[in-house]
């Protein structure tokens, strides 16, 4: 199992990464089969967004009329005004250093500039520095934030972390059913209580989780908008609770956002990030949207980590983030 944690125990940290670079090899030769079968799919999922933005270089010459096109199609991808005029700048430059001559040229440094953009982005989730390393995870219903902490859950357990999972989202019906069925898939324990203030839960889980010396909790809280004020306000309180329950926790809070949602998911970002300080993202749905481009946006306009992206519902669909894989998919 292709592993995405990067282990930090208190006395000498060990990355379960590769330490040399956060993305996998280029040459097909040196991807294990696996993970190439993932590449595919991620080229498949994000062939909706990338056809529009790669037919504009079946022309067969470089001028305005290439860029202009370049432009509505990035923009139609939920790249966003800030992201596109900044790789329609760095595009043109990179051509004008390159010499480049050909459209098909053009597209292969255009990938280069998103794969630049996006490399703030890659990020390595770590655990073991805390004891226990505790977690929040947040997001609108639907976004797919219970399914991304089962996985997340299987993954941990696999590599050998004791995980405790906090049933905090007491709000949407079976909710509590849903996290439980991924604990018992995983054999991890699950705190939660019937109709329980979920500040409350999330406190009772770090204060489980210290004393039966698990290594990891993950906190799943309520879907929620952003424009419900209320809501948010409840997201502050279980963040506080936490921090009582265990100085310096969260240690995490990770936002899950939907891909198909192109410039709303920005939006989310922004208000979960003011709100809540975000420390990265799991970014899921990808496969089959035209919104793809939405990462550059984020990139360029509140710069948060994303530690995965998801392409499918089956456990090896979710993966870490890569700028270079991202954009090669992107771009075909």
């Amino acid at each position: 199992m292709f592993s995405f944690f990067k282990k930090k125990p208190p006395v000498e940290p060990t990355a379960a990464v590769p330490p040399e670079s956060p993305a996998v090899p280029a040459a097909a030769e040196a991807v294990p089969a696996e993970h190439r079968r993932w590449i595919d799919k991620l080229r498949s999922g994000l062939r909706k967004t990338g056809s529009s933005i790669t037919q504009v270089f079946t022309g067969a010459q470089i001028d305005d009329a290439l860029y202009e096109e370049l432009e509505a199609a990035l923009l139609m991808a939920d790249t966003g005004v800030k992201a596109t005029e900044f790789l329609l700048d760095d595009l043109k430059r990179r051509v004008k250093e390159a010499r480049a001559t050909e459209p098909a040229a053009v597209k292969g440094l255009l990938a280069e500039a998103i794969a630049d953009l996006l490399r703030p982005l890659e990020k390595a989730l770590a655990v073991g520095e805390a004891a226990p390393t505790v977690m929040m995870v947040v997001g609108v219903n639907g976004a797919g934030k219970t399914t991304s902490i089962g996985k997340l859950t299987r993954h941990l357990a696999e590599g050998g972390d004791k995980v405790l999972l906090a049933a905090a989202d007491t709000f949407r019906a079976a909710a509590k059913e849903q996290l439980a069925v991924w604990a018992g898939r995983t054999n991890v324990e699950i705190v939660s209580q019937q109709g329980g203030d979920p500040s409350a839960v999330a406190f009772d889980a770090v204060v489980a989780g210290k004393a039966r010396g698990r290594d990891v909790v993950i906190a799943d809280t309520a879907g929620r908008l952003p424009t419900q004020l209320h809501l948010m306000e409840e997201l502050r309180k279980i963040k506080r609770a936490i921090g009582k329950a265990q100085d310096g926790a969260p240690h995490e809070v990770l936002l899950v956002i939907d891909g198909n949602t192109g410039q709303n998911a920005l939006a989310q970002v922004k208000t979960f990030d003011d709100a809540l300080q975000l420390t990265g993202l799991i970014v899921t749905k990808l496969d089959g949207t035209a919104k793809g481009g939405v990462l550059a946006a984020i990139a360029r306009e509140r710069a948060v980590p994303v530690y995965f992206i998801g392409i499918g519902e089956k456990l090896e669909d979710l993966q870490p983030f890569s700028a270079r894989e991202f954009a090669n998919a992107l771009l075909n």
